[in-house]
């Protein structure tokens, strides 16, 4: 069947959901935007992705609906956006949808703009088609909503008005501010994050309850390098209950590997059940540095079977990393994960059905929709004492009992996978599983992540410019910020699990076209959309984190460590003004931005790096004894002396006539250090 709109050419699985709806979808671009100028209609954008199970929801309601439609069609020109593909639209709208609505935003986004200058004039998320859950119905909305613009287009301008300028003092900056930069400020942080901690079940604050990885990533460092024991015991301990639960519970798939997106509840019990490969992304290296703090076991399985299923579910014949795993498969939420205690037990044996009926509770109420969605309630210890058997042997027959509910699931129908390549969500895992690779001894994971940095090299950087995503052999959409400093931050812990210079190479041309195209210099940090990209109404420049870690406070910690590594005096400046220019708002509430938190650490104490320089073997050995005496946040790069014509002063690492390892924290640099020993001590000093 033809379609019926025009997104039939587009490469979004999302948008292509909406090519045959008998709404006349547009994507983004010029023939909408212009028709929508010549028709005076004010413009319908409908902002979504594919996993998204609230936008099935309102497309299977309403956008599927010739009636609603007809509506639609005759008020609006309709613009459909992938938000993982326009993050700039989004993050815009979202913004101007909390200012409007008064309350927080989510998926789908419903915008309603003026044609001549894109503002929106009014804003929801799901709108039901007929009024329920205290609700208007959509078609109600859309009569309305036309009827408004016809009829109040001066309180509409007035309105506009007053969000340009609302705009404006979101996103204003000081870099001449007088406060200086303190480590007062991570102890605060410290504190927030106490004071939000939920001692109970781990996380932090209620239901819907987020992981929040760049909290976590800052306990974990903060338990490593401050001073006070009691309060660094403290950090630690928050860090591991969270982690801890988050395994344990329904956030995590027992069976399959990889974390939910959230938790409808404030006990990780049942989650939202789509896949992100930016969360996986996120948790997967913190788990791994989480074991190398506490020896956890837990901490391990959970990193490695992550790993493994992004490697086998998310990773394409090419190389980059897919998008997401949808929540819904078979027009129901969850269905391809949750099984009913009959199915459980007629696929096990009676020895290997009554430890997981103890280890998953299966012998109460059903926890999700009459059926089980799998939660940990017993440890194996515990259960291997009940059934006075060894733990070896309990836990032998809990290993054979998911492998067989992992086959059977595997028969099922799978949820859809969105298969564009993002930069920045590739970025992300490149970094996690470079790392965890290297933390856990996996060489799968950093081979795996050695493909993932090809594909975006060879798919994604074309002439000197960096495409944000590419689908069947189309790549396209300028990059934006988080695409480069995320897959920046991807090739250079690649480099420390193992050093390739075409890798070097990409990262150092992606940081200086971050630093040319993204840069706000007169005032400092950085732009979510580069200097040439297409003009919107407000040019974000994103400090807090949300999903992601904040774009600007990424590019100043890879700054900081490629600035110092190199003696680059210029990315020096540009970490140090985006770090004054956001200090006085990171200093009112230094928890909400963790990812500028880290870097401001790095900035007042810079953390060790080690270049090791000699015959590969040798230098594979250093770094691995290294790893264990190291503090955490040490950067180890093992550079064959068979490498010159290194930038910067990098170069003067020089190989030498025996295995040597040079030593810089900051400005400050040691002779080189000729055995291991001695370097094990000079680190032990620091």
């Amino acid at each position: 069947m033809a379609p019926s709109n025009h997104l039939a050419n587009e490469t979004s699985p999302y948008l292509l959901q909406h090519a045959q709806n008998p709404v006349d979808w547009y994507p983004w671009g010029e023939a909408a935007l212009a028709r929508a100028r010549l028709d005076d209609k004010p413009i319908l954008l409908s902002i979504g992705y594919s996993a998204c199970h609230w936008c099935h929801v309102m497309a299977h309601e309403s956008f599927e609906d010739d009636g609603v439609a007809r509506v639609m069609n005759e008020h609006y020109v309709c613009i459909k956006v992938d938000r993982e593909e326009r993050p700039d639209l989004d993050k815009i709208y979202q913004t101007a949808h909390q200012y409007l609505a008064q309350r927080t935003g989510g998926w789908p986004l419903t915008v309603f703009l003026t044609p001549h200058d894109l503002m929106p004039f009014f804003a929801g998320t799901y709108f039901p088609k007929a009024p329920r859950y205290g609700m208007p119905g959509f078609v109600d909305v859309l009569q309305r909503v036309a009827a408004a613009y016809r009829e109040q287009r001066d309180a509409i301008t007035e309105q506009n008005e007053a969000l340009r300028g609302l705009f404006a003092r979101l996103e204003a900056t000081d870099p001449s501010n007088a406060l200086e930069p303190s480590t007062q400020v991570v102890e605060k942080a410290r504190d927030e994050l106490r004071a939000q901690f939920d001692e109970a079940r781990g996380g932090f604050g209620g239901a819907p309850k987020f992981p929040h990885p760049t909290s976590l990533e800052f306990l974990l460092r903060y338990a490593a390098r401050a001073e006070n024991v009691e309060r660094r015991a403290e950090a630690l301990e928050m860090a591991r209950v969270s982690l801890r639960r988050m395994a344990l519970g329904g956030l995590y798939d027992q069976i399959g590997g990889g974390f939910y997106r959230y938790s409808v509840d404030a006990r990780w019990e049942i989650p939202h059940f789509e896949k992100m490969l930016y969360d996986n992304a996120q948790l997967l290296p913190l788990y791994a540095d989480a074991f190398r703090a506490t020896d956890d076991p837990l901490f391990r399985r959970s990193a490695e079977e992550t790993g493994e299923w992004v490697m086998r579910e998310m990773q394409s014949p090419l190389g980059g990393y897919y998008s997401t795993l949808d929540a819904d498969s078979e027009g129901h939420e969850g269905k391809f994960y949750v099984w009913s205690a009959d199915e459980i037990q007629t696929l096990l044996a009676p020895e290997e059905y009554v430890v997981v009926e103890q280890h998953f509770g299966l012998n109460g109420t059903p926890n999700f929709e009459g059926r089980w969605h799998l939660n940990v309630h017993a440890d194996v210890d515990a259960i291997a004492e009940k059934l006075q058997v060894s733990e070896t042997e309990a836990r032998a027959r809990l290993d054979t009992a998911r492998v067989k509910l992992f086959k059977e699931r595997a028969r099922r129908a799978r949820p859809a996978r969105d298969e564009k390549v993002l930069a920045s969500w590739n970025g992300l895992m490149i970094r996690g599983l470079a790392r965890a690779g290297r933390l856990l001894a996996r060489t799968d994971f950093i081979d795996s992540a050695t493909r993932a940095l090809d594909f975006a090299r060879r798919g994604l950087w074309h002439n000197g410019r960096l495409f944000a995503t590419a689908k069947d052999d189309r790549s396209g959409l300028n990059a934006y910020l988080d695409d480069h400093v995320f897959l920046v931050a991807g090739a250079f812990e690649l480099l420390q699990a193992r050093w390739r210079q075409a890798d070097f190479d990409f990262a150092v041309a992606l940081t200086q076209v971050m630093i040319d195209k993204f840069e706000d210099k007169p005032r400092g940090g950085f732009y979510f959309t580069s200097h040439d990209h297409e003009p919107l109404f407000h040019r974000p420049k994103p400090t807090t984190d949300e999903a992601l870690p904040s774009g600007n406070g990424a590019a100043a910690r890879v700054l900081l460590q490629l600035g110092h590594l190199l003696g680059d005096i210029d990315w020096l400046r540009a970490a140090e003004n985006t770090i004054r220019s956001n200090y006085a708002r990171l200093s009112h509430y230094p928890s909400a931005y963790g990812a500028l938190l880290i870097a401001l650490e790095e900035y007042l104490d810079p953390p060790a790096c080690i270049v090791i320089r000699g015959s590969p073997p040798a230098c594979a050995d250093w770094q691995q004894q290294l790893l264990d005496g190291c503090h955490p946040t040490t950067l180890i790069l093992a550079i064959p002396s068979a490498v010159d014509a290194l930038p910067g002063i990098l170069g003067e690492r020089k190989p030498l006539d025996r295995t040597a390892a040079y030593v810089c924290a900051g400005h400050t640099c040691q002779p080189p250090v000729f055995d291991i020993q001695s370097l094990t001590e000079l680190l032990q000093q620091r």
